[in-house]
């Protein structure tokens, strides 16, 4: 009885085990959960990531700069032969000396060029710059995977409309041959729908491969296993003038006031000025005070007096303090040529900074110019399809009632799939050009 209970456990166990499984192969990515899992797992981005938290360390060490350094030492030491006793400075001749010695000293930095308070100013800005950077990567990353996404959601819609094809010709092959084994049509037409039918199947192999390579694509950039992978496609509705931006001023703003890439820059300018204030520390004198506490100890046998040796240590303790000044008077140029890099290097930021804003306004209006141009190209497709719809119809009840050749019905499918295709197409790159637009004012990415 206990037997048969464990077994029918077991049974239950493993008809869950096998349920969860196939479940997580027959599981479909969402959009936003592929680019979740994108910005999760991207290994640029925990580079990005691991290298904000070294900077956090180096903020910790221009902190400790502030702080006195402490040390402490103590020694033991044997001489055999002459010598200088190190407690009564006589001369030792042929004999075994002893000695120990301890010291604890303190240093601590008073004044040099406010050169450690631009450090500790320089590694926060250091530290903030490689955030935006980070999230100039998060942003990327995501207009990626939006991207190959669109694609897999466009090689699809084409697998569709080729799959529609093949099952017309399909019928049109059928069509045919009952017309030829009626009599009512020659024998030639048979095989003419017959390549139509062929050609229709190949189309077909072709879009499943263009269809499978846009999810092997996806799957690698999200760095996920491709066997079983497979997304959830989003409707994309037929684009309105709606989503179509009038002017680019708008976006030119936003992008200029909260793009990362112009922060960045903008920082750049910040680092590289301190970076001129550190250099001027150099013409500046340094100031430092130091403290220092310890004792000796030492024996040898021509010794006229020997103490215990934490006694000698008690007697021989001292203190010692220290005032450093330091002035410089002549560098060899090592502190004008440093001060004269610096400002090089300032205005190579500042121009830095101006190139960063002309080549985003650059990129907004190449966007906004394509965005203008889809649009146009997608109403031009509409209006191409629906034509050729139109002409394919009358050509179908042409070659219905025996007007047009097999041949000529041919051309006019051959036109409308053509139309359907550069409607698909025209759709899905005004759809991601209206993307990028909305990436860079700052809109989301899934709406």
């Amino acid at each position: 009885m206990i037997r048969y209970k464990y077994q029918k456990i077991g049974l239950c166990l493993a008809l869950l085990f096998v349920s969860l499984f196939s479940f997580s192969q027959q599981k479909k990515w969402t959009l936003q959960e592929c680019v979740n899992h994108a910005l999760e797992h991207n290994i640029t981005i925990q580079q990005s990531e691991n290298t904000l938290l070294s900077n956090e360390q180096d903020i910790l060490a221009a902190k400790g700069q502030f702080l006195p350094s402490v040390s402490g030492n103590m020694g033991q030491r044997m001489s055999i032969g002459s010598g200088f006793d190190p407690v009564t400075n006589q001369r030792i001749n042929n004999q075994t000396t002893h000695s120990f010695n301890y010291n604890l000293s303190v240093s601590q930095n008073i004044f040099n060029g406010f050169r450690t308070l631009n450090q500790y100013k320089q590694s926060q800005l250091t530290k903030e710059t490689n955030a935006l950077e980070l999230s100039r990567i998060k942003d990327d990353v995501s207009l990626n995977v939006v991207n190959a996404y669109l694609n897999v959601a466009f090689n699809k819609e084409s697998l569709q409309t080729a799959k529609a094809q093949y099952e017309f010709s399909s019928k049109q092959f059928q069509q045919v041959k009952d017309l030829v084994d009626a009599g009512v049509q020659p024998q030639a037409n048979i095989y003419d729908a017959e390549a139509t039918l062929s050609r229709d199947a190949q189309q077909v192999t072709l879009a499943e491969n263009s269809y499978t390579l846009a999810l092997l694509t996806l799957s690698q950039l999200l760095q996920v296993p491709f066997e079983g992978f497979d997304v959830e496609i989003i409707a994309v509705e037929s684009p309105s003038e709606n989503v179509l931006y009038k002017e680019v001023t708008p976006v030119l703003n936003h992008a200029f006031q909260n793009r990362s890439e112009i922060k960045v820059a903008e920082k750049g300018v910040e680092s590289a000025e301190l970076n001129t204030e550190i250099s001027k520390s150099g013409y500046y004198p340094s100031v430092s005070f130091g403290y220092g506490f310890g004792s000796v100890w030492s024996e040898s046998k021509n010794d006229l007096i020997k103490q215990a040796f934490f006694r000698e240590l008690d007697l021989l303790k001292g203190h010692n303090f220290n005032l450093n000044v330091s002035i410089p008077i002549f560098s060899r140029f090592q502190n004008k040529t440093a001060v004269a890099k610096s400002k090089i290097q300032e205005e190579n930021s500042k121009l830095n900074l101006q190139r960063a804003k002309l080549d985003l306004e650059a990129n907004i209006q190449q966007a906004f110019t394509d965005a203008q141009a889809a649009f146009k190209a997608y109403e031009a497709a509409k209006k191409s399809l629906e034509a050729q719809k139109l002409a394919f119809n009358n050509s179908k009840e042409r070659y219905d009632i025996g007007v047009m050749t097999a041949y000529e019905l041919e051309q006019a499918r051959v036109q409308l799939i053509n139309a359907e295709s550069s409607l698909i197409n025209a759709k899905y790159d005004f759809v991601f050009k209206t993307k990028v637009l909305d990436f860079y004012a700052g809109k989301s990415l899934f709406d």
